[in-house]
């Protein structure tokens, strides 16, 4: 537990102990809030040094755009364009940083391969289907068409 999350826990016992001596509906309160907040940082600590890279076609399909989504660096990201035959190496990615493989020619379809590490050598790996004619995955696309959506 990290010192931050057990000073909160610490206060949040007090503060509910002395709310005992007034209320125990007050100390009650205090006491779920308490647990709130606990679990709230304990869940925010399991995301930290989480990078993520998606991969998506630039609009001219002349080039292909990495962009590290996640909270942390990448770092050792191996990329492979599987009907292309090409292998490239990216050294490093820094949290919301983008960077542009520029391809010879116009693709039509890809499939990008991408394994990747944090800052502390915890393996990743994606894969993403590209098209140039925009058939890429929509993670907010509902499964049933309502109310003319996009």
């Amino acid at each position: 537990m990290d010192k931050n999350t057990a000073l909160v826990l610490i206060a949040g016992l007090l503060v509910s102990g002395l709310l005992f001596l007034l209320s125990v509906y007050l100390a009650g309160i205090a006491l779920i809030l308490t647990v709130a907040l606990v679990m709230s940082l304990m869940i925010m600590q399991d995301s930290y040094f989480h990078p993520d890279i998606v991969a998506s076609m630039r609009d001219d399909a002349k080039a292909i755009v990495f962009r590290n989504s996640g909270n942390a660096a990448a770092v050792n990201i191996h990329v492979t364009l599987v009907p292309v035959n090409r292998e490239f190496i990216l050294p490093s990615l820094a949290a919301d940083e983008t960077h542009e493989y520029i391809l010879d020619s116009m693709a039509e379809d890809l499939k990008v391969v991408i394994t990747f590490e944090n800052e502390q050598n915890v393996a990743f790996s994606r894969s993403y289907p590209l098209s140039a004619l925009g058939q890429e995955f929509e993670p907010l696309k509902p499964m049933v068409p309502i109310f003319s959506w996009k």
